[in-house]
């Protein structure tokens, strides 16, 4: 993997995680979710994202 495939790869993580961010976040408005909820889902989706950031750091060739 290149740096700028790692770096298109990252643009589309990010892009990904604040469309579900927004979702939890009208869920959570609507009354579908309680904001525990919604707390431990934004916990998870950054670990993950941390995790396939950590991932994809590795795999880039200097």
């Amino acid at each position: 993997m290149t740096h700028m495939q790692r770096f298109k790869y990252s643009i589309l993580i990010i892009a990904v995680m604040m469309g579900v961010m927004f979702g939890l976040s009208y869920l959570q408005k609507q009354g579908t979710i309680s904001e525990q909820t919604f707390q431990y889902l934004a916990i998870g989706i950054a670990v993950v994202v941390v995790v396939i950031n950590g991932i994809m750091r590795r795999k880039v060739k200097s």
